[in-house]
């Protein structure tokens, strides 16, 4: 690996284009990946969610959950994080947040068409921040579906600012996403599930086959004493949350999401996310029960609003 910064040149960066990508999906994949993320896990008649992997009560095609469009930001990159003028260490990279934001609901299977771009770097010193953006759109449509924005944090990939002030590109508005402030009251819901200990090798099958989170001796190489869960799993499971509690059941509600990963988790462990309501915002935090450890935190804004609840 070079020395931090050595080869980095962020004009260079800034100037690469991504190649457009196509990708389709199946009912079979959306149910996979509900199932990755605990759909039913505690009960596979839960009339919330059956709706994911079944087509209950005759409806036609099953309910696809919002954090589905997650997979899209992975298969959108067929090579990564590979950009000239930029070197790092890929075992140094880390998953900071995730941000998504769904233009209408998704259709059980589709054929998509991704458009990449990057739209932030960030010089912190002793890491870089990137964060791409891809949006989705429905191949016969043409529609928009959503737009994911990834941010990464590369450790040991900063210090390539060449003046005095620390370079800092950003290619949205700066309140597009509203900053996360966790509420000192008592939550308005907490909602308890246990991640299964195979949880892991079944949200890989959704495509993340970063072996970090499958092979004892890599997770023990990264610092871990057994492969851990992928934070994009975890996000899952905090939406399905949401869903359930705040939402009544309709993943429909869902308008944008937002995450910062914070800890790992490791499969098998109880993951219990708290909620608060703020008008049509709703801020959670979810943690690990058994270390007492927060996790993941965020917000999920909604489309409407029940004021019954």
């Amino acid at each position: 690996m070079a020395e931090a910064g050595s080869e980095t040149d962020p004009q260079l960066i800034l100037s690469h284009r991504f190649p457009e990508t196509a990708f389709a999906y199946t009912e079979r994949d959306a149910a996979l990946y509900a199932l990755g993320i605990g759909a039913c896990g505690r009960d596979p008649l839960d009339a919330d969610e059956l709706k994911y992997v079944y087509h209950e009560n005759g409806q036609q095609f099953i309910k696809v959950l919002p954090t589905f469009a997650a997979l899209f930001s992975l298969q959108a990159l067929p090579e990564k994080l590979h950009f000239p003028g930029l070197q790092y260490d890929p075992r140094l990279l880390l998953h900071g947040q995730q941000y998504i934001e769904l233009y209408k609901p998704f259709p059980s299977s589709a054929h998509l068409q991704h458009k990449v771009s990057l739209a932030g770097l960030h010089d912190k010193g002793k890491a870089a921040v990137l964060e791409v953006e891809t949006k989705s759109f429905d191949q016969a449509s043409g529609e928009l579906l959503c737009m994911n924005r990834m941010t990464v944090y590369l450790r040991g990939a900063g210090g390539f600012s060449k003046s005095s002030q620390p370079f800092s590109y950003s290619n949205y508005p700066p309140n597009q996403v509203q900053a996360v402030k966790i509420p000192k009251d008592r939550p308005f819901s907490v909602f308890e599930d246990c991640t299964q200990p195979s949880q892991a090798l079944l949200y890989r099958l959704s495509g993340d086959y970063n072996p970090l989170h499958s092979d004892p001796m890599i997770a023990k190489v990264a610092g871990f004493s057994r492969p851990i869960l992928h934070g994009l799993c975890t996000l899952g499971f905090a939406v399905r949350a949401v869903i359930k509690c705040i939402c009544k059941g309709d993943p429909d509600m869902v308008k944008s999401i937002s995450g910062r990963f914070l800890l790992h988790v490791y499969p098998g462990e109880t993951l219990a996310t708290e909620m608060w309501v703020e008008g049509s915002r709703v801020i959670y935090q979810t943690r690990v029960k058994e270390r007492n450890r927060i996790v993941l935190s965020g917000s999920v804004e909604l489309h409407r609003w029940t004021s019954s609840l």
